[in-house]
């Protein structure tokens, strides 16, 4: 799916339901809304609220309309996949949400910037798949190194800070950090 195209037909489908969200985002589909990657992405990571069960029906029948329409969407395109980040995010991180899009229906907000790309840094240290959305944020060496520490707490693993500083070295080597 492509976030802002399809966030923009299920905000005017909802609205045709009266139904209304509210809620934090995170993931590709954060970033896509963004403007930070203009990639496709599987799903939408609703981090907080827990989704409200007719919201969650309308998405399932939404996803249904977009096979119609020739446009692959799974039934759980929408999800709280990632809530438990939110027990985990550095304190505050909810007095730093930035709006990531404005619907009739739809209000997304995101997290700002130094939460988000800690989420992304620990979603890369941790399943190694969000390199190309790490280098599409473009963090400075200062960034990097202010996410360390918070990183190494994410993992009980005694093996885990030592991945942390691997992963976050090639990330700044990429990054042309000179590291």
């Amino acid at each position: 799916m492509k976030p802002r195209e399809t966030i923009e037909r299920f905000d005017r489908f909802l609205a045709a339901r009266g139904l209304e969200l509210d809620a934090v985002v995170v993931g590709g589909a954060a970033l896509g809304l963004l403007g930070v990657v203009s990639r496709q992405t599987r799903d939408c990571d609703v981090l907080h609220p827990d989704l409200p069960e007719p919201v969650k029906v309308a998405a399932g029948d939404f996803a249904a309309e977009e096979r119609r329409q020739g446009r692959d969407l799974r039934d759980d395109w929408l999800n709280n996949g990632p809530a438990s980040l939110s027990d985990v995010l550095p304190d505050g991180w909810r007095d730093r949400l930035q709006t990531a899009f404005e619907g009739e229906a739809i209000r997304l907000k995101t997290l700002g910037r130094g939460d988000l790309l800690k989420a992304k840094l620990f979603a890369l240290c941790d399943r190694a798949t969000d390199l190309p959305d790490c280098v599409a944020l473009e963090p400075s060496a200062e960034e990097l190194d202010g996410a360390r520490a918070w990183l190494h707490e994410q993992d009980g693993n005694p093996d885990w800070p030592a991945h942390v500083d691997s992963v976050l070295a090639d990330l700044a080597r990429r990054l042309g950090h000179g590291v």
